[in-house]
């Protein structure tokens, strides 16, 4: 963990060290200038701001919510390694307005110098704000590790054993009467329930793509609080908290999100602990005192002209006041906060968010991890500490988790818990069998190399291809007219083009190919049924530099500029497409030259995951050539064979 903290700071100083304003706003990484349109009081007491940059600048950046930031000033005396700044987390972004929910209780002098409180134009501003690197993540991170090291004769100790395989993993027996609430879950589903409510240790939830994972995970949550008083549920990322807090909620379970929500809807915002505070009945008392509190300060700062020995103990006795209010304020609000957590039924936090300083104290009878397949192990062990069994759910032939530092990887930092405790205690795992997403013939090449063939579509989704969609693609035009459909393009000359300055990968010549084929299939128009959804299409690429080659392409198509705008057609990598789905998927695996070289198409379960985005049909354009002297593109272009879906590129141009 530590050389992966080293490799992220390292890479985050080399963007930002001696990097003048204009460069890091060139690279996302500021905002400047801003101006403080709005300033609150925030949860424990904390400013929050709101910040606004000049309308006409758009530049693009990388803020969004939950990233750290630091508000700083460019005034003569406030520049340098040692300026000072105002630290905080980004709470929400909206086009040129960001909200920073800062660490401090009053702004110091020079953010009120350095921007108009009244809101008027940034222009004469000297702040901006700057992202800043994540300490707190690698801390907690680090800090569990070493408890999880040290823990001996204790109930970590022997779920680390259990985890890592050194101790059996215990179940009891299943009861006529374990599971309670009624559900529409197919076989496959109640067996994973049941596994889940037996477990006396850790359970495994495996979910291959479309299988309802989360409607799984879900109902075993239900069964979970019919039994226990308070379960904790984590995820790695903001999105999955969400989801999962959105599907308790409608379910009618009293949830609380702890964090910052990522998105912003009404539901969302309604179960976060910041509005179970403030629906509370002591809310306006603590309130009052703050405001009171907050105008003594202002009262005990304001310039006088006269300033003598009454007026000096007239402001001292204010400050004074002004402390002990927030003092009680916090007390209060410290209160209030315990009060709301101890009625819930279900907390839900990221895994850095597990310790979080409210529930630091607090015990769980039952941990749960979504996206566990994508998890840090550091991260991981931040809630497990703080339950007495665990279930864990996920699918490991998916995508891992991201990690900076090669050295770190090799290392194992790139093997997560969910495999471990898969690969050594396989009796844990229960997997979803029962797919409601593809087509059985998109399914087909997963199911086998992945899934040990045990992958089958369900009834609603097995034949639905184009043509059941829409008849017109029975048109001799889209033949052959399958789900699957390879368009090689070896022997063409279509080669990759290198990016040196990005370290990035192109084929024009193939993106247009891609491109050309999904204009045809679009060509139709809307679907004859007016009652029918519109199609939505994703094109996924491996490499930056072919993706904005195909963005640029597709603003010279008009069939396909247009859906883009509708939005029912988007573009990114495989990464971005991670827990989505679309009629269509349009995979370019752009690489194509002589020395057989593929990069990081060798990661095949990005290739699993960009295969498996598809409802209706997969579109795969790529270099044989190329691409077989891995054997995985070798067997895959054996089962498109297989199922008739091969189409040699040149061939295509002879009959066009």
């Amino acid at each position: 963990m530590h050389l992966e903290q080293q490799e992220d700071q390292a890479q985050f100083k080399l963007k930002n060290a001696s990097a003048s304003i204009k460069e890091r706003r060139r690279r996302g990484l500021t905002w400047y200038p801003v101006t403080i349109t709005q300033e609150d009081i925030g949860f424990g007491g904390k400013v929050v701001l709101e910040l606004e940059r000049p309308a006409h600048r758009q530049d693009l950046h990388l803020f969004q919510v939950g990233a750290a930031a630091a508000l700083f000033s460019s005034a003569p005396g406030y520049s340098g390694p040692d300026r000072p700044v105002v630290s905080g987390v980004v709470t929400r972004v909206r086009r040129n307005k960001l909200l920073l929910a800062t660490t401090k209780e009053a702004l110091p002098d020079w953010v009120r110098d350095g921007s108009n409180l009244n809101g008027s134009t940034p222009n004469g501003s000297t702040l901006g704000i700057d992202l800043t690197f994540d300490e707190v993540s690698y801390r907690e991170m680090n800090q569990a590790l070493s408890a999880v090291m040290a823990a001996n004769g204790n109930r970590l100790a022997e779920l680390r054993d259990v985890l890592l395989g050194a101790q059996a993993a215990r179940f009891r027996e299943p009861q006529a009467d374990d599971l309670f609430y009624p559900s529409a879950l197919n076989d496959s589903q109640l067996a994973a329930v049941r596994h889940v409510v037996t477990a006396q240790d850790v359970a495994i939830i495996h979910g291959p793509p479309g299988t309802g994972k989360t409607t799984t995970l879900v109902q075993a949550i239900l069964e979970t609080i019919r039994r226990e008083r308070r379960v904790l549920v984590c995820a790695p990322s903001n999105t999955a908290v969400d989801l999962l807090t959105e599907k308790l909620a409608e379910c009618g379970v009293n949830v609380i999100r702890l964090g910052n929500p990522s998105r912003v809807s009404e539901l969302l915002l309604k179960h976060t602990l910041d509005a179970g505070v403030m629906a509370h009945a002591s809310y306006a008392k603590m309130h009052a005192m703050r405001q009171t509190a907050e105008q003594h300060r202002e009262t005990a700062s304001e310039r006088v002209r006269n300033f003598g020995f009454e007026e000096r103990q007239r402001r001292q006795w204010l400050k004074d006041e002004a402390r002990t209010l927030r003092q009680a304020a916090e007390d209060l609000e410290r209160f209030m906060t315990e009060d709301v957590l101890e009625s819930v039924q279900v907390i839900t936090c990221t895994l850095v968010g597990a310790s979080n300083r409210n529930i630091r104290h607090l015990g769980f009878e039952t941990v749960f991890i979504d996206e566990a397949a994508q998890a840090l192990e550091p991260g991981c062990w931040i809630p497990i500490a703080k339950g007495q069994r665990l279930v864990l759910a996920g699918d490991h032939h998916q995508l891992p988790p991201t990690v900076k530092s090669e050295k770190a990887a090799r290392e194992g930092l790139r093997e997560t818990l969910f495999e471990k405790c898969i690969q050594r205690q396989p009796n844990t795992a229960r997997m979803l069998k029962v797919q409601y997403r593809m087509h059985a013939h998109i399914m087909g090449f997963s199911s086998e190399k992945f899934y040990g063939g045990q992958l089958v579509a369900h009834p609603s989704v097995r034949d639905a291809d184009l043509a059941a969609y829409d008849p017109r693609f029975n048109d001799p035009r889209f033949a052959p007219d399958l789900p699957v459909e390879f368009i090689d393009t070896a022997g063409c000359g279509y080669q990759e083009l290198a990016i040196p300055e990005s370290r990035s990968t192109a084929n024009p010549e193939e993106a247009h190919l891609l491109l050309e084929r999904l204009a045809q299939l679009l060509a139709l128009g809307e679907p004859t049924d007016p009652d029918q959804r519109p199609l939505t299409i994703g094109v996924i690429a491996p490499y930056r530099a072919q993706i904005n080659y195909l963005k640029d392409a597709i603003e010279d198509s008009a069939v396909l500029n247009d859906l883009l705008l509708q939005r029912r057609l988007s573009v990114g990598t495989v990464d971005s497409f991670q827990g989505q789905e679309r009629d269509i998927i349009a995979i370019t695996l752009t690489r194509s030259n002589p020395q057989g070289e593929i990069g990081f198409l060798s990661d095949i379960r990005r290739m699993n995951v960009g295969m498996t985005r598809a409802r209706r049909k997969l579109l795969l354009v790529g270099d044989s050539s190329t691409l077989c002297r891995h054997p995985f593109f070798g067997e895959l272009l054996a089962y498109v064979k297989g199922v008739g879906g091969y189409r040699a590129a040149h061939e295509m141009a002879k009959q066009g």
